[in-house]
């Protein structure tokens, strides 16, 4: 028996891994998240299996679900929304399971900010502008932050910024970010990012209050960063005519020139 946790992706129940549709086919025990994750991925389901929504039930409860099914040498599918590297509760997950004995897998997912990017067709990472993405939040009730990881230090790098589970506080993060960025910095948000309903809104860090006026949810994605929209950047040397690359030798005296 092991419990395989799964990342399910963003919101299209289509952007799922492979091995994630095919795990969750192969066990008869399946815990979602039911406020994120889309009724869709449960029709990989198996006839018969038990299905239960984990929105209301505390970890305990959660626990508690996962040894029946252990007893009973069932398989369980544990899906998160996203991937589960960030903001899951995984973590705390894995902890009791390993203090109880009991087996796990991991299996990544597409995360919100992969999604938002490709809704808004962006690279954050163009070269001459920015090399690094932050993934980011505010302070929240189901968790602080710790001292150093204030946005303004991360501002503060030039790097585009993910800024996560942070809508709600919208005029915060705008006040903090400004004085690092310029109000003329490109930011877009992204609510839903890849469900059928999902929304855009592309501004400026001084002009979005009024782009986004009472457009406010909780599955939102707030970027920031000068490449969101730019087509003033540098080409990468990755494809420059001249650039010696181990399967593409250039030159009398290729850097590889075992590969030429």
């Amino acid at each position: 028996m092991t419990v395989h946790f799964i990342g399910a992706g963003p919101g299209a129940a289509d952007l799922l891994t492979l091995r994630g549709r095919d795990l969750i086919a192969a066990s008869p025990v399946c815990l979602y998240a039911g406020s994120l994750v889309p009724e869709g991925v449960l029709a990989h389901c198996p006839p018969g299996a038990r299905i239960v929504n984990t929105a209301p039930l505390s970890l305990d409860g959660i626990i508690a679900e996962i040894a029946a099914a252990h007893a009973a040498g069932k398989d369980v599918a544990r899906l998160h929304s996203g991937d589960l590297s960030i903001w899951s509760a995984m973590g705390e997950q894995i902890r009791r399971l390993r203090a109880l004995g009991i087996p796990f897998s991991v299996t990544p997912g597409v995360p919100s900010f992969s999604a938002a990017a490709a809704a808004l067709e962006a690279e954050f990472t163009l070269p001459g502008l920015a090399q690094t993405v932050v993934l980011t939040r505010t302070p929240g009730r189901a968790s602080a932050m710790p001292e150093g990881e204030k946005l303004a230090a991360f501002a503060a790098t030039g790097a585009v910024l993910a800024v996560h589970l942070s809508i709600h506080l919208l005029d915060k993060v705008v006040a903090e970010l400004t004085p690092h960025y310029g109000a003329d910095c490109p930011v877009a948000i992204v609510w839903r990012a890849s469900w059928p309903d999902q929304r855009t809104v592309r501004a400026t860090l001084g002009s979005l209050d009024a782009a986004v006026g009472t457009e406010m949810e909780r599955t939102a994605l707030i970027l920031v960063g000068r490449t969101l929209g730019s087509a003033d950047f540098d080409e990468s040397r990755l494809y420059a005519a001249d650039y010696d690359r181990r399967y593409r030798p250039v030159g009398a005296e290729p850097r590889f020139p075992e590969a030429s």
